[in-house]
């Protein structure tokens, strides 16, 4: 007996020994998240699986961290250790503690990497304590910074644009149009940023030029504000006949705060893309499911800042499942117009961005009253396209056009800028392209998870059922309890029990 129980224990330290030795070599792990957040995307395989010389990874985490930051560490070391896996040894990584060198604080200082404050319970007491969550990345001679690395961002995302960014020489190019009241790039930065991983970006002056260069894979027009001659738009018909990408974000009607007044705008703007295949309605879109302005209301001596819905700013939620919009969560725009295919478009339209089933029409001019009580009968449509795209088959030669009807849900610093808006474009230009490998992974960790409008009577039964059940369990598990006792009770007092 004793030597099977031996042979057993050594049997079973032999076995953990082994997976041990296997879990080094070989990482697996089970991935049963409803968005598969701990599953590699197809894009950053490829990018590890093309490394050609060794990548570095310093990862720089203080030690003795919040439970809740402890978990941004571990899952960042468990990604390292499968990037270093996927890429067959090419990725290398190492974690240090930046408090175990008195001098490394302040080299990664230099670098741009400061520590953060965060707050920690000790002894019943909440404190504030210097932590440092930050990554080097270094490929060669390139160094590329992680200095902060949120809780709950898409670290998969940061690390392989990152090493991408330094491993890929020849990048396509892509224009950004200035020269008719366009916002400059400073002004674009989040835009520019997410699509400089990718694609070298250079800006077109179509006031310097006769024609758009074929080189570039797409072409973006976002926000055009003054009147535009012809010529430009025979350089654009030009620029899509020869089978160019063109992305046009305008504004068909605006929008004073000011005056709270609304009217249409760009209609030359408007007139071509009719040429195009295009209808915009120069009316502005009104959705239920929409953002809110702040409302200055006097209570008492009090001026209080109360948000208010405003049906002006649709929230787009619900996407129709196409590449462009694949991983988002919601894209606010800020006075939009409807679109339809022209009766004699010759393309074939795609519609993108659509409001909810709760929409309307607002005709210009329009009066913005936001203590207006909206009804019902304000959203008789549903689904009103206001993003499209149409492609084209001229001549044997593919173009395609898509056009948003809000010049401002990408520029930096307006109302509604969300880290979504900047996706929707960055992925516009990843279709077009045909490099949509970064489309997913860059809304990876986008986890808007928006509460449902409840109405009162089901607000108020749930409200009553979070009170009353957790109660009436125990009335129940307390019954049935005392019922087996007293069961029991009798049984012991049989003359036969024993």
């Amino acid at each position: 007996m004793k030597k099977n129980v031996t042979l057993s224990a050594l049997l079973i330290a032999g076995i953990l020994i082994m997976i041990n030795i296997l879990s080094n070599r070989y990482f697996l792990r089970f991935d049963i998240t409803k968005d598969r957040q701990y599953t590699l995307s197809s894009a950053t395989k490829n990018v590890l699986k093309s490394l050609q010389d060794p990548v570095t990874v310093t990862a720089y985490f203080s030690k003795d961290l919040p439970a809740d930051i402890l978990k941004t560490k571990q899952d960042f070391k468990e990604m390292l250790a499968e990037y270093a896996t996927r890429s067959k040894g090419k990725l290398n990584y190492e974690f240090i503690d930046p408090a175990s060198d008195p001098d490394l604080e302040g080299k990664l200082a230099q670098q741009g990497i400061q520590p953060i404050m965060i707050s920690v319970r000790e002894k019943d007491q909440s404190k504030q304590q210097k932590a440092f969550l930050a990554a080097v990345i270094k490929y060669g001679e390139q160094e590329e910074i992680l200095p902060f690395i949120q809780p709950g961002s898409s670290m998969e995302y940061d690390l392989t644009t990152n090493i991408k960014r330094m491993t890929v020489s020849d990048k396509p190019f892509v224009g950004i149009i200035q020269g008719d009241g366009e916002p400059e790039l400073q002004q674009l930065s989040q835009l520019y940023q997410s699509l400089s991983v990718q694609y070298s970006i250079e800006t077109i002056n179509l006031t310097s030029v006769t024609e758009i260069a074929p080189r570039y894979r797409a072409v973006l027009w976002i926000k055009p504000m003054d009147s535009i001659p012809p010529q430009r738009f025979a350089m654009l018909s030009d620029y899509l006949d020869h089978g160019g990408q063109l992305i046009l974000a305008y504004d068909a009607v605006e929008g004073n705060f000011q005056t709270a007044q609304g009217d249409q705008t760009n209609q030359d703007i408007t007139a071509w893309l009719q040429t195009q295949g295009i209808q915009v309605e120069p009316a502005f879109a009104v959705d239920a499911n929409c953002g809110t302005v702040t409302v200055q209301q006097n209570q008492g001596f009090m001026v209080i800042n109360t948000p208010v819905k405003f049906p002006y700013l649709p929230l787009i939620q619900s996407f129709n499942g196409n590449q462009i919009t694949e991983g988002l969560e919601q894209v606010m725009l800020q006075f939009a117009s409807p679109i339809r295919p022209s009766v004699d478009s010759s393309g074939k339209f795609t519609s993108i961005l659509e409001t909810s089933e709760r929409s309307g029409i607002e005709r210009t001019p329009v009066y913005f009253d936001v203590n207006r009580t909206w009804q019902d009968s304000d959203f008789p449509m549903h689904q009103l396209t206001v993003g499209a795209m149409v492609q084209y088959l001229k001549n044997g030669i593919s173009s395609r056009l898509v056009v948003y009807t809000d010049g401002d849900f990408a520029v930096s610093g307006q109302r509604g800028t969300m880290q979504d808006n900047v996706s929707l474009l960055s992925n516009t230009v990843d279709y077009l392209c045909d490099d949509t490998g970064l489309v997913s992974l860059r809304t990876k960790a986008v986890v808007t998870r928006p509460i449902k409008d409840l109405d009162d009577s089901t607000r108020t039964l749930l409200k009553w059922m979070n009170f009353l059940l957790p109660i009436l369990l125990i009335i129940i598990y307390g019954f049935i309890r005392s019922q087996r006792q007293r069961a029991l009770r009798v049984k012991r007092m049989q003359e036969n029990f024993g």
